[in-house]
């Protein structure tokens, strides 16, 4: 596997199960969480909506991370928990592929996407909301092997 000064060669490289998990938050205003909570979005269903774009973003990642291979992505999970007391939303993206290149960089762009996608939907309530600590979880597979956040 050479250098390439672009993207990596991975053709030598072994097929192998891969699978990511990333998991990021946005802190909302009150009025925001309150307005995701009773579903009064007039843009639709937030959590429906950011799922979507989470998938989208995950299958879309080369064309926004410019050296990662197009893969063929085999399953997304999206989850989201509504955190009450710190008026936040947690969104955790799995992806898993069979390949040769891992899927870190997908799992981060759903999770990525998902923030945003409920940053547009409530920024009519107002514009103070923070999207913090996006992070790869976990990952399996590949030469480089396993991978679990300490934290």
């Amino acid at each position: 596997m050479k250098d390439s000064g672009g993207m990596i060669d991975v053709s030598g490289k072994e097929v192998t199960v891969r699978v990511a998990k990333a998991h990021g938050e946005i802190r909302l205003s009150r009025e925001a969480f309150d307005a995701l909570r009773r579903g009064e979005c007039p843009k639709g269903d937030v959590l429906a909506t950011a799922r979507i774009a989470a998938i989208q973003a995950v299958k879309s990642t080369p064309m926004t991370i410019p050296m990662c291979h197009p893969i063929a992505v085999e399953s997304v999970d999206v989850t989201f928990d509504l955190h009450e007391g710190a008026a936040s939303v947690a969104a955790t993206v799995a992806v898993g592929s069979c390949g040769k290149t891992g899927v870190e960089m997908e799992a981060l762009c759903g999770v990525s996407a998902a923030c945003l996608t409920i940053y547009d939907m409530l920024k009519y309530v107002g514009h103070d909301m923070t999207i913090d600590n996006i992070r790869l979880v976990e990952k399996s597979g590949g030469r480089s092997g396993c991978y679990k956040r300490a934290d």
